[in-house]
């Protein structure tokens, strides 16, 4: 894969380079934002288009910013041939509005929800989740950033100047064949592994460019592959600092230099680009995703804060109900406890506003996690990460193997990677009523049956 994408890279030249796109803020007009799904055409490379799906344009969609506190109201239209949905991810919201697969919407028709916003700030994001075509709807380019606000995230001094300090990365993989055309499901193995990509795509570009101030920027970076766990470094080795996971600010900062994500995590990252003098590379294992070149202007943020949220001290959990998820098979029959998605039936009954422990384990045989563009696949058939979605919550990892939950890990949470072997234990507390759906995030296995449902209610 790494010759035949270098290959193409050489050959499709004059295509690369283009300057980061940043999603646009969707505008509230009489109260409402509205969201319009439609059929585009696009080039990924010049001269050769591609028919697409997008929110409001030709791929990927607007980002959703509103204040914790406030009621948001939102209009989708379907103008598509097809029936579509969309799913708020790691929203908190009553059933009837998570925009599952029971919450479908025919072709010609508009879906209107209307729900207060109770969450902290938090990076989320919205897709479809139609049953059986998630994979295919987001895959030709339905998705988009969902941003909360609060005053306590107001009050830090983080970069706050959306597409300018502040930038959305919302990074997938497509796979092109020899004629650069888009390729879906066209190999047993993307049943198997899900769908993997032969090219890196941020913001909807392959091999953009962008010009961070000198100073903090803030990344929102959100995986939003089908099935590719991105491992994410910069090329000269620098370290950044990690300030949110899928539901919020973290505690105080974490310093790292690298960070995985598996399809659905998000992450905020905080970078320090004042020392910068040539350009650097954003990369997944030694395949670059996005080249930063210096820029004179300085940045008004030069540090990072030391705190970012308070402590949150977990509830003694020795006595809470547990329940049991074992995510097991291959392929087509990849399942959740042996069981297969069925509309018809509940899996879970779960109490209202009564917090319990979810005991989640990949059965695979053992092995890293990998799959990085540039670094080779290192999954086999039925020893592949699973990334567990969970609806209507952020959760808490309590451990993993029964060990504490890595740092940067410990807060809140919606989606988390489960690697071959591995048990994960979280605290869930569910806050509205409703049916709600838990699943695999690699989307060709969520698609496949790879999922299950559950009724929240007193």
């Amino acid at each position: 894969m790494k010759i035949f994408v270098l290959l193409f890279l050489c050959f499709f030249k004059m295509s690369f380079g283009e300057i980061l796109p940043i999603p646009p803020l969707l505008e509230e007009k009489d109260g409402v934002f509205n969201l319009k799904v439609v059929e585009g055409e696009y080039e990924f490379f010049d001269g050769i288009e591609e028919s697409t799906l997008g929110y409001n344009g030709n791929i990927l969609g607007p980002t959703i910013r509103i204040k914790k506190g406030e009621m948001i109201e939102i209009h989708v239209n379907n103008s598509l041939k097809e029936e579509t949905t969309v799913h708020w991810h790691g929203l908190r919201v009553i059933g009837i509005m998570d925009g599952g697969p029971h919450q479908v919407i025919e072709p010609g028709t508009t879906w209107k929800v209307r729900f207060p916003v109770e969450q902290e700030a938090a990076t989320l994001w919205y897709h479809p989740h139609l049953l059986h075509k998630t994979g295919i709807q987001v895959y030709k380019g339905l998705a988009g950033l969902f941003i909360i606000d609060d005053e306590r995230s107001e009050s830090l001094n983080l970069p706050k100047n959306y597409g300018v300090d502040d930038i959305p990365l919302i990074i997938q993989d497509k796979r092109f064949d020899s004629q650069m055309k888009l390729e879906y499901l066209t190999r047993n193995e993307d049943i198997i592994n899900g769908m993997l990509g032969n090219v890196g795509i941020v913001n909807g570009v392959v091999d953009p460019t962008f010009k961070p101030q000198l100073g903090v920027t803030r990344f929102r970076i959100l995986n939003g592959a089908n099935a590719r766990t991105f491992n994410l470094a910069f090329s000269d080795n620098r370290s950044f600092y990690q300030i949110a996971t899928d539901g919020g600010l973290l505690e105080k900062p974490i310093r790292r230099k690298s960070l995985l994500l598996a399809p659905g995590e998000r992450a905020e990252i905080l970078v320090d680009f004042k020392s910068m003098n040539k350009k650097v590379e954003l990369r997944d294992g030694d395949y670059s995703l996005l080249t930063l070149i210096p820029k004179g202007e300085k940045s008004k943020v030069e540090k990072v804060p030391k705190m970012l949220n308070q402590k949150v001290k977990l509830p003694d959990t020795s006595k809470m109900k547990k329940r049991y998820f074992v995510m097991q098979g291959s392929g087509r029959t990849v399942n959740i406890n042996g069981k297969q998605m069925d509309m018809d039936r509940i899996d879970e009954y779960v109490k209202l506003n009564e917090p319990e422990i979810w005991v989640v384990t990949n059965a695979s045989h053992h092995m890293g996690r990998g799959m990085m563009m540039g670094g080779g696949m290192s999954s086999m058939m039925g020893n592949i990460p699973h990334p567990f979605h969970i609806h209507n919550t952020q959760f808490r990892i309590l451990n993993r193997n029964g060990r504490t939950p890595y740092k940067w890990e410990r807060g809140d949470k919606d989606t988390v990677l489960v690697d071959p072997g591995e048990t994960v234990e979280l605290l869930v507390e569910f806050r509205h009523a409703g049916l709600f759906m838990y699943h695999c995030h690699i989307l060709e296995h969520e698609d496949m049956g790879m999922m299950g449902q559950f009724n929240v209610s007193k």
